[in-house]
């Protein structure tokens, strides 16, 4: 499965006129698009940074897509105050205890790793540190996106809360750092967010 990206560092007072366009204008959109999956948004609501992300069966589906995507995905910006930057991605790891509440953050890492090591490093998080991150308050989801030519990854961890996100801090952070250190891999920026929109139909991967 393979996952669209798209950021944009917009106006904050602009964050629910961009989730009600999502979910009003893109959402019927693309539930007619082929091999489409879901649909997900991040807002911060201080700094106005938004990211919406489609999910797709295989990556044809997604390249299929473009066309249709890319008017609407302008939009999105323009509604933001920015220009959307985007990223393409394949699904390597997908997780979900419970769906997400409406009070629902995530905490998102972005990494850089060697791309011929990728594959282990990817094993040794579904394997290994998943079960650990499961174990964190408020746990509700976890899905790891990677780019495998560039090495590039980021991980999506959703809680039920901002307080529950801000208990699992400390212990999420030493995890992290213990995992990073023992792969190889380099953490180039942790950020949070709430999960303003949330329908995913990606099937689990574990």
């Amino acid at each position: 499965m393979y996952a669209r990206s798209s950021s944009v560092l917009g106006k904050p007072q602009a964050i629910d006129r961009a989730t009600a366009y999502l979910r009003d204008k893109v959402m019927p959109a693309v539930q007619g698009l082929d091999g489409f999956v879901g649909l997900s948004m991040l807002a911060d609501r201080d700094s106005g940074r938004c990211i919406a992300t489609t999910s797709w069966r295989d990556e044809a589906a997604m390249h299929d897509s473009e066309g249709p995507l890319h008017q609407l995905r302008s939009r999105y910006g323009e509604i933001l105050g920015g220009r959307a930057e985007v990223q393409e991605w394949e699904i390597a790891v997908v997780h979900r205890r419970h769906p997400a509440p409406p009070t629902a953050t995530s905490r998102v890492i972005w990494a850089q790793t060697d791309p011929a090591q990728l594959e282990r490093v990817v094993d040794a998080y579904r394997l290994g540190l998943l079960p650990r991150m499961e174990e964190l308050p408020g746990f509700c989801s976890l899905s790891l996106l990677v780019d495998p030519e560039s090495g590039r990854s980021v991980s999506s961890t959703v809680y039920e809360s901002r307080e529950s996100m801000g208990r699992a801090a400390e212990m999420g952070r030493a995890l992290r750092e213990q995992f990073s250190g023992e792969m190889g891999s380099q953490i180039t920026e942790v950020a949070e967010f709430d999960v303003v929109l949330a329908h995913l139909r990606v099937p689990e991967t574990v």
